[in-house]
């Protein structure tokens, strides 16, 4: 695991959401759940696009080409390195798995940190007692096959309204996800963790038994207020 991963581990979304804002950045992801475990995961992102299968036979959209043999995700589970984050984009509207309890089984086997899904996961029972960290947009019964085909890996995605591009860093809790561009890791780490010691230098303020309007008054305003 790289330093910047490791210290991103350390750190909440809201830390790192806080952080992006203070530097004038975007890169927070709401509404996403995180389903299968209460883990928070940070590491380095692999991204996978996924689009409907009707009028596609081939990794590359030609009807004419072979039809497709590789199930979707699993070249991301080959090429994930131990502690990266496979992020899926499955934006078709369409009611479709785009992971389960199988790419589960694979992902844990190679060392992936977990996976972020905008669309629907399901599985989840099994992602549960595998304990590996499904986040999704929603979930669902029914398969992706027939549905939906892979025809992106390492292409920029959208999640939420957040373009993500391979080998970003990103980080996801129970508050949501939040996207670092790689050029801007570490300032944006910097600043999270200045933002975690203040914050706790609050709470201790607060559990002194000073009064909650001094503490979060001033204090808080300044520890956001966007750099210049």
């Amino acid at each position: 695991m790289n330093d910047f991963v490791a210290r991103l581990g350390r750190l909440d979304t809201c830390a790192v959401s806080d952080a992006l804002d203070k530097l004038g950045l975007t890169g927070s992801v709401t509404g996403l759940t995180r389903y299968s475990t209460e883990r928070r995961i940070a590491g380095r992102v692999l991204t996978v696009t996924l689009s409907p299968a009707e009028g596609r036979t081939s990794l590359t959209g030609a009807q004419s080409a072979p039809p497709v043999t590789r199930h979707l995700c699993t070249g991301a589970i080959e090429a994930a390195q131990p502690g990266d984050v496979i992020v899926v984009e499955q934006r078709t509207g369409i009611d479709a798995a785009s992971w389960g309890g199988n790419l589960s089984i694979g992902a844990q086997m190679r060392g992936v940190a977990g996976v972020i899904v905008e669309g629907p996961a399901r599985d989840i029972d099994d992602s549960r007692r595998l304990e590996f960290p499904v986040f999704a947009r929603s979930h669902t019964a029914r398969t992706a096959r027939g549905r939906i085909v892979e025809t992106a890996s390492g292409d920029p995605i959208t999640v939420g309204d957040v373009t993500v591009r391979q080998g970003e860093y990103v980080v996801a809790d129970g508050s949501g996800a939040v996207f670092v561009a790689e050029s801007d890791i570490e300032r944006v780490l910097e600043a999270a963790e200045a933002i975690v010691q203040r914050e706790e230098a609050m709470a201790a303020a607060l559990r002194e038994g000073k009064p909650i309007s001094q503490v979060m008054g001033a204090n808080y305003e300044h520890m956001l207020k966007k750099q210049a």
